[in-house]
């Protein structure tokens, strides 16, 4: 079980939003509103002669926004749960960044991506079971050695029925952060995705999780569809995500950064000027 814990008063996080990369009028906009941006390594690379290569666009973008706004690295292809081995290709990609930003800490999320080289086309939960512990620890650990910044995992959204596990989600957590010295994101609006479609009792979860590993939160805003909560960021943040935020805030005392998540695609639909008023009413709400 989680230690006892008193809410945190009188604290400030920084906030933080998605960029990956191509859109230097939507970058102009969001720097100022913003003390971190957070980059995905794989969304600002191209294969050449075969090779993965960072789009020298894109890195000459985050050579531009200043020493004020940090650098967050938050992969999506690691794949650090499967079993045959990690993707090679994600930490050339991070090998590339590195020494082009001012990192703050990277992450990874909590998940498989490939099985026996084939790609799913979606990410998937891990089983949560002493074996798949034991290697996810030695893969973080691994990690921790290749890179001195402090590493980060994520919950994920479950897309397919638990399977048999030896831990709850945030017994396996809190085992991952205990062995490896590892701190967490903590999605909340994943959190609400599965709530919705599996029944999943948050208040439990966060009465277990250890909170003092948040380092990082992450919000995004949805759809339903065909009675399904999508785990796409294409909206603004509802009030019941926030709500959920602003209790997780008051009993995270090492919390940093509040990351407002958006897909590329969604920034022309949604607009600058409503993305920007989003990232001040999220700072506005969560800090009162």
């Amino acid at each position: 079980m989680a230690p006892n814990r008193e809410a945190v008063t009188n604290r400030r996080f920084g906030m933080a939003a998605t960029y990956e990369g191509g859109d230097p009028a939507f970058l102009d906009r969001i720097v100022p509103a913003v003390d971190y941006l957070e980059i995905t390594p794989d969304s600002i690379a191209d294969i050449k002669e075969g090779r993965p290569r960072l789009k020298e666009a894109a890195v000459h973008e985050l050579q531009t926004i200043g020493k004020e706004t940090k650098v967050l690295v938050h992969g999506v292809g690691l794949s650090i749960g499967t079993a045959s081995g990690w993707n090679e290709t994600y930490l050339h990609l991070l090998d590339q960044l590195l020494p082009h930003v001012n990192l703050q800490w990277h992450s990874e999320h909590l998940g498989f991506t490939e099985v026996a080289g084939e790609h799913l086309g979606t990410m998937l939960a891990l089983p949560r079971t002493h074996r798949m512990l034991d290697l996810v620890c030695k893969r973080v650990t691994q990690l921790q050695r290749l890179y001195d910044k402090p590493f980060l995992i994520e919950n994920i959204v479950h897309m397919l029925p638990d399977a048999p596990a030896d831990f709850t989600e945030a017994a396996f957590l809190n085992q991952i952060t205990t062995r490896t010295g590892c701190q967490l994101i903590l999605d909340v609006y994943n959190l609400e995705c599965d709530a919705h479609n599996v029944a999943f009792d948050i208040v439990h979860f966060l009465q277990e999780l250890d909170l003092r590993h948040v380092r990082e939160i992450h919000l995004a805003g949805g759809v339903v569809h065909r009675g399904l909560q999508l785990d796409v960021h294409s909206r603004t943040v509802a009030n019941s995500t926030l709500d959920l935020a602003k209790s997780v805030i008051a009993l995270a005392p090492n919390l940093e950064a509040v990351t407002y998540e958006l897909l590329p695609q969604s920034i022309s639909v949604l607009g600058y000027e409503t993305i920007t008023a989003e990232l001040a009413r999220i700072s506005n709400i969560l800090e009162a």
